[in-house]
């Protein structure tokens, strides 16, 4: 037995005394194409379409394509001949829908590439294009826009009763975008106005996020754009306006006819992007290590890190960890975060949807789950739908909903803090990350 095969068998046998199953020939197989891919390739999947490094393609499954290709029509920008080209792609949880079979929610990322003469047309065109997205998107039968990242604050500004520091990002919201301004104030108390166009000269974190409900499964979901916003200058040279261009480690490209631009825009993704996302995960991992607290998050994040960085070992840990029926408790959190985009959004959506979900959630827990751990979860889960019923829209969380939120992730958080903690490499990398 070589060193790496014994490594694995030390990581299969300990997910076994976690009750984590393995299927051995999976993961043994996954170990080989992760080795023998390593300098990673983009491959196109004929049948649908879709393509995106060979590494990702193989956590993707192409089971609920349809549904992310029709939510994909609500936030997609449209391209505009010799003005835009786009390539829309699926990011988090639903680029990896083939191991994470509870995914949470649908996570979008798209390139979209601004072909104008100076960086200043770039900009202003990037503006109009977001500001018209947000407006005809902001409110329909099954969706409403809960808010927009785009631009930074110039100075220090009291919004809505918190500071923001200058340079943090601005979040607008659709009346906001409609008016073409937001108000705050100095912290002397004085009037501060700060204008859409003010800020457009740079657009900084640019991204989308909705609340959509699904008629069909009877849920609600939260739906994000993250844009990757690129000037090409006349001679064919690509400047990412934020200053940085995104890699392409964890997305799914949806439309094989996107191929040419992706081509093109990689072609300047930097040389450091692998050591630089690391990093950029290993800061969100601190994060949730601290506050908010989400081992569930830490655990995607953990995932991504060893999977390109050659600790296959720990990867194949996490990747079955994420098939068991019980990570179905992910998705608490993602139904959490839909219920407070919702409530406090004065979203007309229908509340009927919410209560389903929860009752999908309870029944689905009931499945997955035995003894006290799942009384404990269908108990808590209950108490919140009863909190949830008395809930009214535009309002901010009732106290009883609050409280039992509280309780259903704290027991998700243990649940996943000790499949982590139980693995001496993947407890002493959290513990490295959490200082």
């Amino acid at each position: 037995m070589t060193s790496e095969q014994a490594d694995l068998q030390r990581i299969i046998d300990s997910a076994r005394r976690l009750g984590v199953e393995v299927d051995d020939a999976d993961a043994l197989q996954w170990l080989t194409v992760m080795a023998a891919n390593k300098h990673g390739e983009i491959v196109v999947d004929e049948d649908t379409g879709v393509y995106g490094l060979n590494m990702t393609m193989l956590d993707f499954s192409p089971a609920d394509l349809a549904h992310f290709r029709e939510i994909g029509r609500l936030v997609e920008f449209a391209d505009e001949p010799g003005v835009v080209e786009t390539a829309l792609a699926l990011s988090g949880s639903a680029a990896q829908s083939k191991i994470q079979t509870y995914p949470g929610d649908a996570d979008y990322f798209e390139r979209v590439n601004i072909l104008a003469p100076t960086r200043e047309d770039a900009c202003r065109i990037c503006a109009r294009i977001m500001r018209e997205k947000a407006l005809n998107t902001a409110k329909g039968d099954t969706y409403q826009l809960i808010e927009v990242k785009f631009g930074s604050y110039p100075l220090e500004i009291v919004r809505d009763g918190s500071k923001k520091a200058k340079g943090s990002p601005i979040s607008w919201t659709a009346d906001d975008i409609a008016a073409g301004r937001i108000t705050g104030a100095s912290a002397d108390g004085e009037p501060i106005q700060v204008t859409w166009d003010e800020v457009s000269v740079e657009p900084g974190w640019c991204k989308l996020d909705w609340v959509v409900a699904d008629p069909q499964r009877g849920q609600l979901a939260n739906a994000s754009n993250m844009l990757d916003v690129t000037w090409e200058k006349p001679d064919g040279t690509i400047v990412p306006l934020d200053g940085y261009l995104d890699p392409y480690f964890q997305e799914v490209y949806l439309q094989a006819e996107s191929v040419p631009i992706f081509t093109k825009l990689s072609k300047f993704v930097s040389p450091d992007a692998l050591e630089h996302y690391v990093e950029q995960l290993e800061h969100e991992i601190h994060k949730y290590l601290n506050s908010p607290l989400n081992y569930g998050k830490v655990a995607k994040r953990m995932y991504n890190i060893f999977r390109l960085t050659g600790r296959y070992q720990e990867a194949v840990f996490l990747r079955e960890l994420f098939d068991e029926p019980t990570t179905i408790l992910y998705q608490v959190w993602s139904l959490i975060q839909t219920l407070d985009d919702w409530l406090v959004s004065g979203a007309v959506l229908n509340k009927q949807p919410v209560l389903e979900q929860c009752d999908q959630l309870i029944m689905a827990v009931v499945d997955a789950l035995e003894g006290e751990k799942e009384t404990e979860i269908v108990r808590q889960l209950l108490r919140l739908r009863r909190a949830l019923e008395q809930q009214h829209q535009g309002e901010a969380l009732s106290a009883p909903v609050v409280a039992a939120r509280a309780e259903v992730i704290n027991i998700v958080n243990n649940f996943f803090y000790d499949k982590l903690s139980a693995v001496p490499e993947i407890a002493a990398y959290m513990e490295k990350l959490s200082k």
